[in-house]
């Protein structure tokens, strides 16, 4: 990391790193991290020590991490609230969002939140729109008919009931689908951002399939880099049918190569962090 980078991207990165171990680490270590161990390895990746302790302090904080010696070491383990949310993810992060089947049809949420709930409207945006909604029109919100029920949740757990109304149908015309569609989410950046990570990993993996060897830690970077870097994009993914998107939709390539990036480096990069399980760890503060 560069000395020059501002300090609150130097400390989103730390975080979002850090998320990412313990969802590609520190559950396949048995829910538990030495804190010692967790600093070094993180720190593999050129974030400092300080950096990485206040990431785990703040996730300890928000109920993620709990402290737990094991063998007179200082650890946390994950809390239940960590392991539901970091499994919430998985079948997203790990296989990608499979695109929907046209022919299921769409969920629209349209709602009209009084002023006097204007703190709980913008939530309702925000969540809509991390489940991977798109904005159609005012207060209109469009996905896949699958979201079905992620959109009830939302709705219902804001006790927005009364003011919002879900629909599920087929598009039976009047625009042009994809054109409506490409506007209802910057589809174009999400192709962007596939097609980054492409090129970022294409040659990385080409040179790792070319190694008769790969070294351990060079596997734990590359893992826990890769990761952390994918696990961002299939989320802004609203895994929409194939048929509405354009012929050179960047997507499969990239998820496809993700795949070989985890089996290539996920077992060394397990193996190397199990060092750091098992070797002595002097007592910190």
């Amino acid at each position: 990391m560069s000395p020059n980078e501002p300090t609150t991207a130097r400390s989103r990165r730390t975080r979002t790193i850090t998320v990412s171990f313990l969802g590609a680490i520190v559950r396949r270590m048995g829910d538990w991290m030495p804190i010692a161990g967790t600093v070094d390895l993180i720190g593999q990746l050129g974030l400092d020590a300080p950096s990485v302790r206040t990431a785990v302090f703040r996730l300890k904080q928000r109920g993620w991490l709990v402290p737990e010696p094991r063998a007179g070491k200082r650890g946390y383990a994950l809390t239940p609230v960590a392991l539901k949310a970091l499994a919430a993810g998985d079948e997203i992060i790990w296989h990608a969002r499979q695109p929907a089947n046209l022919d299921d049809g769409w969920c629209v949420v349209n709602f009209s939140v009084p002023e006097s709930a204007r703190a709980k409207r913008q939530q309702l945006r925000t969540h809509l729109a991390s489940l991977g909604f798109g904005n159609v029109g005012t207060a209109m919100w469009i996905a896949p008919a699958r979201m079905r029920s992620a959109a009830e949740q939302a709705v219902g757990e804001l006790g927005l009931d009364k003011f919002a109304a879900i629909f599920v149908g087929d598009y039976v015309g009047g625009r042009d689908l994809s054109t409506l569609l490409y506007e209802s989410w910057d589809l174009a950046e999400i192709d962007r951002s596939y097609r980054e990570f492409i090129t970022h990993f294409q040659p990385e993996v080409a040179s790792l399939e070319g190694s008769g060897d790969i070294a351990l830690e060079h596997a734990f970077i590359t893992y826990l880099g890769a990761v952390d870097h994918w696990r961002k994009l299939p989320f802004r993914d609203p895994g929409l049918p194939r048929e509405v998107l354009a012929e050179d939709w960047s997507a499969p390539e990239a998820g496809a190569l993700f795949e070989r990036l985890v089996t290539l480096l996920e077992g060394r990069a397990l193996a190397h962090a199990t060092g750091y399980w098992t070797a002595a760890q002097h007592p910190t503060t």
